[in-house]
């Protein structure tokens, strides 16, 4: 059995530890849908969370993406400690209707709560890939 990484390591280390038990936890979070957060000018993904009638309602009625957090059960105004608001431009449906896509513009230039090298959020919550060799995690703004 395996030691369970630290958040510095899980958040910043080059070892591919993925979490497929985090479904779990997002079933056990009530009625709930996966939002995909893209950036509206460079089409970045920036987020994947989820929200809840209350967060989506909230969304729509401030203009901002307001989530609901599956870890800490609770509503999750994005900004509201960072500072790293998500203006919300546009709201897109899927299909099945079981799924969003906000379309945002970050009023600062981080959006996640991890930091780069300079102590900034990052641009997006997707900095690193997966070296499809070695499957080591690389930084991708470090690798540019």
């Amino acid at each position: 059995m395996t030691m369970p990484l630290s958040s510095e390591q899980l958040e910043y280390g080059a070892l591919l530890s993925l979490d497929f038990s985090k479904i779990q936890q997002v079933v056990c979070s009530g009625d709930i849908l996966p939002v995909v957060v893209q950036h509206v000018d460079t089409r970045d993904v920036l987020i994947l969370a989820y929200t809840n009638r209350d967060a989506f309602e909230k969304s729509l009625a401030d203009k901002i993406a307001v989530f609901w957090s599956t870890s800490r059960k609770a509503l999750w105004v994005k900004g509201a400690t960072s500072g790293d608001y998500l203006d919300l431009i546009d709201v897109r449906v899927n299909c099945e209707q079981n799924a969003l896509l906000y379309l945002v513009r970050p009023r600062t230039g981080g959006v996640c709560h991890t930091k780069d090298a300079g102590g900034t959020s990052h641009a997006t919550c997707f900095y690193r890939q997966i070296d499809l060799d070695t499957q080591v995690l690389i930084n991708v703004f470090e690798a540019r």
